[in-house]
């Protein structure tokens, strides 16, 4: 089988592309990726001889057509992700995420591509004060990241109500792991601590996310790609729910650090305060999270300690 991975260069790409080489050693990798600054060929350096990879923009056909020529199945990682990026250049997230996905879903048709998975996030549900979302629910965004995800959501299901794709969509809680860039809260606060350096807060840091490791998402979307029913939407989550505090206390306990380290700041407009996922329709296809929130931090600590040759030029 040849499989295209957009964005297989970022964080949860990589990881994925890493997942499919041990999972499926016989199958053809290709992945795409823009290299933009979240995007790194260092994140590719030991397996760059076991994948094709195009350096290319899913908003250029031309790009899109060259990746997508002869495989079987194209998984969509390839976006702009980082919330407070989106607050100040909007226009770069409505781009890549709604113009991008629907070059790739055209590619999809032209290419006769048997499967198409979209990569999306719980924050296009919105906050949620009690209770968790559930794949059915009403969708309402609250930045521009998360609105042009939801965008490129509905454009999805749209190409498989229109055009008959198969098309399936994933929609995690929040990744953390290796490889991640080190503006996201988890790369950020175990950076700053190993450099004794203050862990910015926003607002109360009562804000609630459930975190899953990185690797137990990229098995939830195999699984979701093998047993999904097209035209479907898979919400993805461990039920490790925290506050953003708790979050950086488990990382200063983990290194030795102290407390006092943490620095609150001003909180950022927009801010959701709670995030939670009903994965009851994904566990009926067999999954569920393998990684303890503590043990997926220890192990995620411990991917920075010994890496600092990735993250410090990033840093600088």
């Amino acid at each position: 089988m040849r499989v295209l991975i957009t964005g297989g260069a970022g964080f949860i790409g990589t990881n994925f592309v890493r997942y499919l080489l041990d999972r499926y050693p016989n199958d053809e990798i290709v992945v795409l990726d823009k290299l933009t600054y979240a995007g790194r060929m260092e994140n590719l350096h030991d397996i760059r001889e076991k994948i094709e990879f195009i350096k290319g923009d899913i908003c250029k056909r031309e790009d899109v057509d060259k990746a997508m020529k002869g495989c079987d199945i194209a998984f969509n990682f390839a976006a702009e992700t980082h919330v407070d990026r989106s607050i100040i250049e909007s226009g770069v997230f409505v781009r890549t995420d709604v113009i991008g996905t629907h070059i790739l879903l055209e590619a999809v048709r032209k290419h006769d591509v048997d499967k198409f998975i979209q990569i999306s996030t719980d924050e296009v549900y919105g906050s949620i004060e009690v209770g968790s979302f559930k794949e059915t629910d009403f969708l309402d965004p609250s930045s521009p990241y998360s609105a042009s995800k939801a965008g490129a959501d509905l454009l999805v299901n749209a190409y498989h109500k229109t055009y008959g794709l198969f098309v399936l969509i994933t929609r995690s809680s929040n990744n953390y792991g290796p490889f991640q860039f080190p503006e996201k809260l988890v790369p950020l606060l175990i950076t700053n601590a190993l450099e004794n350096k203050p862990l910015p807060i926003y607002g109360d840091g009562k804000n609630v996310r459930d975190w899953i490791y990185v690797t137990d998402n990229c098995e939830a979307i195999d699984i979701v790609f093998q047993k999904g029913k097209p035209g479907e939407v898979y919400n993805i989550a461990s039920g490790e729910k925290r506050m953003n505090i708790e979050i950086a206390n488990l990382i200063l306990d983990e290194l030795k650090k102290p407390n006092d380290l943490i620095k609150f700041v001003k909180d950022r407009p927009g801010h959701d305060r709670r995030y939670s996922l009903d994965t009851t329709k994904i566990m009926k296809l067999g999954w569920k999270p393998r990684t303890k929130l503590r043990n997926g931090l220890k192990k995620t600590v411990k991917w920075y300690s010994e890496n600092k040759w990735w993250w410090e030029p990033l840093k600088k």
